[in-house]
């Protein structure tokens, strides 16, 4: 069967209702944009550069507040040490391949600069997971321009999902992983806001999978469904971002981000020593503009940020069984090929535990 997003499949994990597009676009003047980079010669590659504008093209101007958490370190995501410091993100930021943090982290700079910000100076946001097993990262195909792409066709809407962007070459859970996202909506503080999330899942084990709590890694084993031989079993990386339009403060961002550490978990998600396992989360509720002396922000009282937890937790699942949904089969360097995981047998296990509507 086709490709689909894990409800379409009549497969449904949480609480609480999705946004309309059960995506982190769900989030007004958030928008993601996706460059892949898929080629056989000179080299193999499987990889590219996935970008998010978290408050539109007024990013520049205003500022959103965000915090980051890593869940585990092996893994890089620079600008967060001036995030730590001011609590404010003030640029667009893309997530990429590990050996390629260098080249669209100062594409960013570049695109600044292309554009007239008026920054005097820059500290972007890049991220990674490694994908050096489908693609030959050692040959960085990834350049400036493809960087540029994804800033510029960026959009709100539907996400692209699976082997697209910064996840074209990733695996997750000894099946191909990717690109995925998803959103709730919840009633907090007299008020309605949503939660989105988007990851790069690029981590796990197959035995380790689960979906609503039916360990389907364990049904589905590498008889049935090859996985190869020497591949990661355990270790591996996930970025999770977190976008939400509640008026919260840095800490209560960084509040947020630690728990995306609860979806990772359901799915099967453990931090392992080789994982870089790293969040960041990002408000619209309150916009800070530049070269403002004062600037009057709002901030949810600490007994309504329950239901955002709860959500920023469901999102984060559904995103990461979105990856696992959407991608493809794919075969890349050295031949090595790693499966999509069989929707069919998905459908069929889920009916097994009673799962599946």
């Amino acid at each position: 069967m086709g490709r689909a997003r894990l409800r379409d499949l009549g497969i449904s994990v949480g609480l609480l209702p999705t946004g309309p597009l059960n995506a982190i676009t769900d989030v007004a003047g958030v928008r993601v944009g996706h460059a892949t980079v898929i080629h056989d010669k000179p080299s193999v590659a499987r990889t590219g550069v996935t970008a998010i504008w978290p408050g539109g093209d007024d990013t520049w101007e205003r500022a959103v507040f965000a915090a980051y958490h890593s869940f585990n370190g092996n893994g890089e995501m620079t600008g967060t040490i001036w995030i730590d410091e001011q609590g404010l993100l003030a640029s667009p930021f893309c997530i990429t391949n590990t050996h390629s943090v260098g080249v669209v982290r100062d594409a960013l700079v570049a695109y600044a600069v292309k554009h007239n910000v008026p920054q005097e100076w820059h500290l972007p946001v890049t991220a990674e997971t490694y994908d050096g097993w489908l693609s030959d990262a050692e040959s960085f195909p990834v350049t400036q321009g493809h960087a540029f792409s994804a800033l510029d066709t960026a959009a709100a809407g539907t996400v692209a999902e699976g082997n697209v962007g910064g996840g074209t070459g990733m695996i997750c859970h000894d099946f191909k992983g990717g690109i995925g996202t998803a959103s709730r909506v919840v009633a907090t503080a007299g008020a309605t806001f949503t939660v989105g999330a988007l990851v790069q899942a690029n981590y796990g084990a197959r035995e380790l999978l689960r979906v609503d709590g039916v360990p389907v890694g364990r049904e589905i084993g590498t008889d049935e469904v090859p996985g190869e031989r020497h591949a990661p079993k355990t270790d591996g990386s996930i970025i999770v971002i977190l976008a939400t339009d509640a008026p919260l403060l840095p800490i209560q961002c960084k509040r947020l981000a630690r728990r995306a550490t609860s979806g990772l978990a359901w799915v099967g998600g453990i931090g392992s020593n080789g994982s870089g396992d790293i969040f960041l989360a990002f408000t619209t509720g309150n916009r800070v503009p530049r070269n403002t002396p004062i600037v009057a922000t709002r901030m949810m009282a600490p007994d309504h940020m329950t239901p955002l937890f709860q959500a920023a937790a469901e999102a984060t699942e559904e995103a990461i069984l979105n990856a696992l949904t959407a991608a493809e089969t794919m075969t890349g360097f050295r031949g090595r090929t790693v499966h999509a995981l069989p929707l069919d047998r998905l459908q069929a296990v889920m009916r097994k535990y009673g799962r599946l509507r």
